[in-house]
């Protein structure tokens, strides 16, 4: 297993000490949709996708890195929109790679295959700079300095079960450089759950590999006693996942060829669940600081009067924002499913409302049903405004 050091060894480590140094980062999921949310939040998380790339490649630049390895799922289908392509090009357009070369691979949600993206008749391919490679064959090899070398295989199709692994070449017994192997695929295995494109737990010690970057899993996970690791998506996709938006850093010792790697935190967006129970909780989560670029589910799971009523939704429109007025929440999805109002509050209403509105407010507060309790709260709204 690789060793993790922090940021201030690393860059406390003498620069003759290091044999190589390297970015891996993988599921970038380009062009990704969230239909489960609004149309202007879809907007902005699929185009923070792209936007963390140019933070990838600058982490790539402030390290000096020898070379940035993409281990596969890089758009979220074969053949994606224009624009999402075409955003890709603009980011890698303002870089050099001369010097560091950076390795575009295709993974089971975007496979090498004749309509793909990364098929050498497509645009993309055309108009990628100079240092950029796609691995577009299972024998790809390339030498990124005297003292190291890349091996990869893409997936050429969106499900399979060949290990690419233990496809990559065995180490020759007089080969001593430093041996990357990328590919994508999963080597972990859920009971009940088809694995597709399984990975060995030991593919690098049996094919001789100092390091296997991986890419499959949206959350950043060492392979337990094998120096293999997955960075996890750069922009978190869903509620859950632990440990994403990194890219990896790995670094090797000239005195030994153990990885060690340092989680570079990229995203932007950060996702949090929250539950409220009382009016209370809902104001402090208002007052957070450094909201606007978090996705956040909101569970109201509380009781309120009808009057209390009102102040949520005060809160929830100060959170999410109007069309006027920019919310201070990013993203914000609220589940009012258990929230509760306790329309029996005899002082909610004025004490001198004519009698018959009276009466019919009181048998309404004697229903409890969800439409009556919507029907007392929009009665108290236009009872209150005509006050």
């Amino acid at each position: 297993m690789a060793s993790m050091l922090s940021e201030t060894d690393l860059r406390q480590t003498d620069q003759s000490e290091v044999a190589l140094r390297i970015l891996h980062t993988a599921d970038w999921h380009l062009g990704m949709r969230f239909p489960s949310m609004d149309e202007v939040d879809q907007v902005k998380l699929s185009r923070a996708r792209l936007e963390v790339i140019d933070d990838i490649l600058a982490e790539a630049e402030a390290w000096d890195v020898a070379a940035i390895l993409c281990a596969g799922d890089l758009f979220d289908e074969p053949s994606p929109d224009k624009q999402w392509w075409e955003g890709l090009l603009t980011a890698l357009e303002k870089r050099d790679f001369s010097n560091r070369p950076v390795f575009l691979l295709p993974g089971n949600h975007d496979p090498l295959t004749p309509n793909s993206v990364y098929h050498p008749s497509h645009a993309f391919r055309g108009r990628l700079p100079k240092g950029v490679h796609v691995v577009d064959r299972s024998d790809f090899v390339y030498e990124i300095s005297e003292e190291a070398v890349l091996f990869s295989s893409p997936c050429t199709s969106q499900a399979g079960d060949k290990d690419l692994a233990l496809g990559l070449p065995v180490r020759e017994e007089a080969d001593t450089r430093i041996r990357i192997g990328m590919v994508h695929g999963q080597t972990h295995h859920f009971e009940g759950y088809e694995t597709s494109f399984p990975i060995a737990k030991d593919a690098a010690a049996r094919r001789g590999f100092d390091y296997i970057a991986l890419g499959d899993t949206h959350s950043f996970l060492e392979v337990e006693d094998s120096p293999m690791a997955y960075p996890g998506t750069p922009e978190q996709s869903r509620f859950g996942e632990e440990t994403p938006s990194h890219a990896i850093l790995v670094s090797f010792k000239r005195r030994t060829r153990k990885p060690r790697i340092q989680l570079q935190r990229v995203g932007r967006w950060r996702w949090r669940e929250e539950r409220c129970e009382d009016l209370g909780s809902l104001r402090s989560i208002r007052e957070s600081p450094d909201l606007g670029k978090t996705v956040m589910r909101l569970i109201l799971d509380m009781t309120v009067s009808l009057s209390e009523r009102e102040k949520v939704e005060t809160i929830l429109s100060e959170l999410k924002g109007t069309p006027a007025v920019h919310g201070r929440v990013g993203v914000l999805m609220v589940d009012q499913s258990s929230l509760r109002v306790d329309t029996r509050d005899g002082g909610a209403f004025p004490p001198d409302l004519p009698e018959s509105l009276g009466k019919v407010i009181s048998r309404l507060q004697e229903d409890k049903s969800a439409e009556t309790e919507e029907a007392l709260c929009l009665l108290y709204r236009l009872i209150r405004d005509a006050n």
